[in-house]
Parts: C-alpha cells; sequence; structure tokens
C-alpha cells in the first residue's frame, strides 16, 4: 500500500490565474481529443445486422413500480444517427483541430448474439470506414470495446452477463477479432470504459442502469447489491485480462499498440478538515473510487482495506489469474474524471462498505463548488489536480519505465452539462460560457499537474463531442461541444426543434473555444497558481 502526503497546493475556485509571470508550453505530442460512445451517439439500432444490446432492451422497459427506465422513455434507437452521419462527424473532428478521438465499437455490431465465430462484415466495415476516414484526417483513433451496451443474448442462460464466470472467453475472443481487423491502425486500446458505473449503477444502488439488477424490488425484479456489483466487477477485471494477454502474446510486437482500462474517480476532500477520521475516510474512498479496480491491474490483487471491509463478498483471484494480471501491466492509466466530494468517517453506515458518508457541503454549510446540470455535478478544478497526483504516486514504481513518475495517464473524459442549457432558447445554449470555464480551469488544474507535480499526463479528452443520449437522463442533459437539435425530422418525435433541427451539429461557443486551446498548445501558457487554497487535502 502505497501512503503519501498530498501537498496543500490547491487553487481558488474564483482566481485561476497567473503567478510570478510563469509561462509553460504543452508537453511534447500532447493528445488533445474529444470522446463518444457507440450507443450514446451510432443509432442504427436495427441497421447492417447489429444485435440487440442489454441497452436497448433496459431503456425500452420500466421498473416493477411501473416507472420508465429512462427520462421521457428516450432510448438510442436513433440517438445521434452517427451510423449514417459518420462522415460528417469525422468532419466535425477535423474542424476543431483535435489530435485524437476516443470512439466505441458496438459489440453487437461484430457479433449480435456476443458468441464467437464469423464476425458480421457490415459491422467491421462500418467501423473500417471511420478508422480510414480518421487516418486520412490525421487523427489518431483510441478505441474503447467496452462502453456499457452487452449482447443481451450474454444476459440470460449460461452467461449471466457480468455474473457470468465464463465472459471472460466471449469477451477476449470479440477483442481478438478486432485487433485482427483494426489493430494495424489503432494503437491506444481501452478494454472497458468504467466498470465503476456499469457494475455500480447496473448491479447494485437502484439499478438506475442496464441490465437493472438490485436488492430493492421496487425498482428491480431481481438482483443482490450487495454482493453482485463485486461479481461484476470481478468478471470485467478477469475479461480485461485476458484480451489484454491475448493482445500481448499475439499482436502486440507486430502491431505495437498499447492497452489500458478506463477507471472513473471523483476526488474526496475531508467533511471536517480538522478530524483525523474524516481524513482516514478519504483514504478509504479513495480506495474504493480507484484501487478497487486499478490495483488488481497495477499489483495483481484487491486492496488489502477493501478484502478486509467487503469480507467474503469480495471474490478472490486464483494464483494464475494475478500472474496473467502482472503479465500485463497496462502501458498506460485511462482516467475519466468529473467532480469531487467531501468525505464523512460513517462507522454506523450499514449501506457504505467503506464505511464513509459522501456530500457536497461540508461541516460548516460550505458548498464544494458551483452545480453543474447534473446535480451529481459539482465544478471543483482542483480535484482532477489532486486525482492525477494520487495515481501516480499509487502506481508510482510499478514498472521500471514509469521513472518514478508513474503510469502514463490518459484523461479519457472531462467535461460538464450547463445549468438550464436543455430548456434554454437555441442561441443562448450555443453561448456556453459556464462551459467554458469549466474547461478552462480543468485544463489549467491538468498543467498544474503535468509541470508542477511532474504527473506524466500524456492527453486530454473532452466529454463529449456533441450531445448525446445520456443513459438514464435520456436527452434531457447535453455534454457536447457541438448542439444536437434533436426534432422529429430525425426520429425524435418527442422533441422540438430549436434550431435547424433535423439533429444538425451546431458548434457551441465552448467548441471554438477548445480548437483555440487546441491551437495554442504549443505557445506559452500562464501557469495557474499554487499559492491559494480552497479545500483542505489530508496527509493520508
Amino acid at each position: 500500500m502505497v501512503f503519501f502526503v498530498l501537498a496543500s497546493i490547491a487553487v481558488s475556485l474564483a482566481n485561476l490565474r497567473c503567478v510570478n509571470d510563469t509561462f509553460v508550453k504543452d508537453p511534447a505530442n500532447f493528445h488533445w481529443g474529444t470522446a463518444t460512445a457507440a450507443y450514446q451517439i451510432e443509432g442504427g439500432w436495427d441497421s447492417g445486422g447489429r444485435g440487440p444490446s442489454i441497452w436497448d432492451s433496459f431503456a425500452k422497459s420500466k421498473t416493477p413500480a411501473g416507472i420508465p427506465h429512462t427520462y421521457n422513455n428516450d432510448n438510442g434507437n436513433i440517438a445521434d444517427d452517427h451510423y449514417h452521419r459518420w462522415e460528417e462527424d469525422v468532419a466535425l473532428l477535423s474542424n476543431l483541430g483535435v489530435k485524437s478521438y476516443r470512439f466505441s465499437i458496438s459489440w453487437t455490431r461484430i457479433f449480435p448474439d456476443g458468441e464467437p465465430g464469423t464476425p458480421n462484415a457490415a459491422g467491421i466495415n462500418f467501423y473500417n470506414q471511420i478508422l480510414d476516414a480518421l487516418d486520412r484526417a490525421h487523427i489518431e483513433p483510441f478505441v474503447t470495446l467496452y462502453h456499457w451496451d452487452l449482447p443481451l443474448a450474454l444476459l440470460d442462460g449460461q452467461h449471466q452477463g457480468w455474473l457470468g464466470s465464463s465472459i471472460d472467453k466471449n469477451f477476449a475472443a470479440y477483442a481478438e477479432t478486432c485487433f485482427e481487423a483494426f489493430g494495424d491502425r489503432v494503437k491506444h486500446w481501452i478494454t472497458f470504459n468504467e466498470p465503476r458505473s456499469f457494475c455500480g449503477l447496473g448491479y447494485g444502488g437502484n439499478g438506475a442502469h442496464a441490465p437493472g439488477r438490485c436488492s430493492d424490488r421496487t425498482k428491480c425484479a431481481q438482483g443482490n447489491s450487495s454482493t453482485e456489483p463485486y461479481i461484476c466487477v470481478h468478471n470485467v477485471l478477469r475479461a480485461h485480462s485476458a484480451a489484454a494477454d491475448v493482445y500481448r502474446l499475439k499482436y502486440k510486437s507486430t502491431q505495437g499498440g498499447q492497452m489500458g482500462m478506463v477507471v472513473n474517480s471523483d476526488f474526496g476532500f475531508p467533511y471536517d478538515a480538522a478530524s483525523s477520521r474524516d481524513c482516514a475516510a478519504v483514504d478509504r474512498f479513495l480506495i474504493f473510487m480507484m484501487g478497487w479496480y486499478a490495483d488488481p491491474l497495477f499489483f495483481g490483487d484487491y486492496p488489502a482495506e477493501m478484502k478486509t471491509l467487503v469480507g467474503d463478498r469480495l471474490p478472490s483471484f486464483t494464483a494464475a489469474e494475478k500472474k496473467r494480471f502482472l503479465d500485463n501491466i497496462p502501458d498506460f492509466y485511462a482516467m475519466n474524471h468529473y467532480t469531487s466530494s467531501f468525505v464523512q468517517d460513517c462507522p454506523s453506515c450499514t449501506d457504505s462498505d467503506p464505511k464513509v458518508k459522501v456530500s457536497q457541503t461540508n461541516v460548516t454549510g460550505d458548498p464544494i463548488g458551483p452545480s453543474a446540470a447534473s446535480p451529481w455535478l459539482r465544478v471543483v478544478p482542483e480535484g482532477i489536480r489532486y486525482n492525477l497526483r494520487y495515481i501516480a504516486k499509487r502506481y508510482a514504481d510499478v514498472k521500471p519505465e514509469y521513472r518514478h513518475l508513474g503510469p502514463p495517464i490518459f484523461i479519457t473524459e472531462n467535461g460538464c452539462d450547463v445549468p438550464g442549457e436543455t430548456t434554454m432558447p437555441f442561441t443562448e445554449a450555443l453561448d456556453d460560457t459556464f462551459r467554458i470555464n469549466f474547461y478552462q480551469n480543468y485544463t489549467d488544474e491538468v498543467m498544474a499537474a503535468v509541470h508542477i507535480d511532474h504527473v506524466d499526463v500524456r492527453g486530454y479528452f473532452a466529454w463529449s463531442l456533441m450531445d448525446n443520449f445520456e443513459w438514464a437522463d435520456g436527452f434531457n442533459l447535453r455534454f457536447g461541444l457541438h448542439y444536437v437539435d434533436y426534432d422529429a425530422t430525425c426520429g425524435h418525435p418527442d422533441y422540438t426543434r430549436k434550431g435547424p433541427g433535423n439533429c444538425t451539429r451546431t458548434p457551441k461557443a465552448s467548441a471554438k473555444w477548445f480548437t483555440e486551446r487546441i491551437r495554442r498548445a504549443g505557445t506559452p501558457l500562464r501557469l495557474i497558481p499554487a499559492d491559494s487554497e480552497t479545500h483542505t487535502v489530508c496527509g493520508l
């Protein structure tokens, strides 16, 4: 276990500007990009031989109490119609000036029923067209193999979705097919996006995401929130290492690609800065946020603290599985980060295995940061810097090539939705100053982590290229750099156009800001100050 002191260096939310006339440049070959996911943008749900995924089923169904699983019964049948507009969307990327683009492959476009065999030629061709277009545009692809859209056929029967012990073999076979078909152009592979989200929300809590399993029978027809999230994560980690093993043994030497897995994490600040118990709670919070998923990949096993706190509900890896992890330590750490929270010690909290209570206000009632549109998202720029430092310190010496700096880190998602954006007039929504300030302040913190803290950050991907289907929130929340105007013309009869309609993509002011930020990446930038602190960070 790596414990360390996070020095009290933070940045005031109100004063994120220059100090001592210090100027810096972005790292050489830094990957500026944007990100999307297949189910959220593609549509074409029954086109090109695609099979149904668990989200196709979940988004069209209701809870046992009769409540729709998604806002307004929205689903991804059409989404942003990327399946038919991918050329237009590659042009959006080119106009933005991004160097890289992260997108996901739909498993059910490659194997409609999830079973290995002869891949679906139309699905292979679809992604080949996108990759070839990106190559012509000189945009480097970062490809995610699984962004939550499990083939529906693998949910029931012998496989039981991510609860079944054989699912790793199916995933490895699917991954190998992608390596064979696309590996000549893809040099950065991401196996899974956010196991904490799709296992925690799909198999725990209130079952708010597919496949909708939990212990509350008013919300879920079946499931066990105390055990199934751990089983799900366990099998996801096994599937990751199975795919990584295939790539290392059969493709890495000829294709020269790299592989990692996305871990999403909030950062935690003590609820009471003077409380040593709250500081200890922050440590447990971060272990469950990051160590649960990343420790097996880098150290070969779960954190000792988790084994103590979770007990026999936490599955165990075999000796062979531990060795396979260590044989395939990730080439990079992929981090999604949006927000931070205050964390309080709570030994009596029976619904919290790390025994913590999380809140958006501290002991004196001060909010941790301004609210975005999503109730869970508070704007706390310094959190991303501390998150990066935590990762760098925890995994600093796992591989000699880390040079004591920790693994190379790609920030694979960061962004926000704007309060009131969905209901405001079209022209007002395009003037998204709130989002610009978010990106300015968060990217400033990233560069502080690079130049002051010497964290090896290799890239930053804004979420998202365009507004899209935001899972249980449907089309009610917008995270895009481009405004997508949903209406009946493009298959969204419940939505009325606010501008040109027909799912037209229109750049917001933030898109123009992002283009300018990329353009000046090689020019001196003022470094944010390190002499004023908003939130206290514990010595852990």
